[in-house]
């Protein structure tokens, strides 16, 4: 798969600063559409359709989030073909904070805007733990099976009642490739990487947001070396949509002054 494979969406004089825009787990480019319309008229404008998302085709195997970074950074070096701000929201977050802590990838970011990112270790509740633990249990012996009876009976224990109880809304609303995609994502944290991010940072984060904790934007914040946090009062986890007008104006401050 390569960076061509990807459906975007381009606003914004050609020769403008360049933006790019990852949405989040499920999304597609449409969520980040407003904002990206929002600073058009000064900035070239690039909202992208992740793998397996909107009009963009899955991956060809079960990704994580270096599979998905690596596709980004080829995306900016070849389409974009200079650094560009990079805006992540949720998952799009996790996705730039690998970019931005990984010497290679980092390159090609100039400044980091970061929308109630996912990435941080989440505190797990006591349900949490005991689904968790029963998850494993269900798979260990499938797992022990001979190779010819453990794949269909993972697909029978994955249709499974129980299974699906257990599994999250986002894991059950995936499929196929997406599914093991989903679950290599979403347990990929960045806690101890977060300190060899250099470029400028600034962060978005819902005060009502029910995905990412103030635990988690602390994290962020004061790991960061160069970070700056604003706060969204009464906003949720789509922060960029909720209060549009404090992250428009935000942002531009941000890419202006920096």
């Amino acid at each position: 798969m390569t960076s061509h494979d990807l459906h975007v969406e381009t606003y914004g004089p050609t020769d403008a600063l360049p933006l790019l825009f990852l949405h989040g787990w499920g999304s597609n480019a449409s969520n980040m559409r407003p904002l990206a319309h929002a600073l058009s008229d000064t900035y070239r404008t690039n909202a992208v359709d992740l793998p397996g998302h909107g009009a963009s085709p899955p991956p060809p195997s079960p990704w994580g989030v270096p599979e998905y970074a690596h596709l980004v950074r080829d995306l900016i070096q070849n389409r974009i073909e200079r650094p560009a701000t990079v805006i992540g929201h949720s998952n799009g977050g996790r996705i730039a904070l690998h970019m931005a802590s990984t010497p290679d990838l980092a390159e090609w970011i100039q400044r980091l805007v970061l929308i109630s990112p996912s990435g941080i270790s989440p505190e797990r509740s006591w349900g949490q733990v005991l689904r968790s633990g029963l998850a494993t249990t269900l798979k260990t012996p499938v797992q022990a099976l001979p190779s010819p009876l453990r794949e269909p009976a993972a697909d029978w224990l994955r249709h499974t009642l129980l299974w699906r109880w257990l599994g999250s809304a986002d894991y059950n609303a995936a499929s196929g490739v997406m599914r093991e995609t989903f679950v290599k994502t979403v347990n990929f944290h960045l806690d101890d990487a977060l300190e060899r991010i250099q470029v400028p940072t600034l962060l978005f984060w819902g005060t009502d947001d029910p995905a990412v904790s103030r635990r988690q934007v602390e994290i962020l914040e004061s790991n960061i070396e160069d970070c700056g946090l604003v706060e969204l009062e009464g906003a949720g986890h789509y922060g960029h949509l909720d209060d549009i007008d404090t992250v428009h104006s935000g942002i531009r401050y941000f890419v202006e002054h920096t």
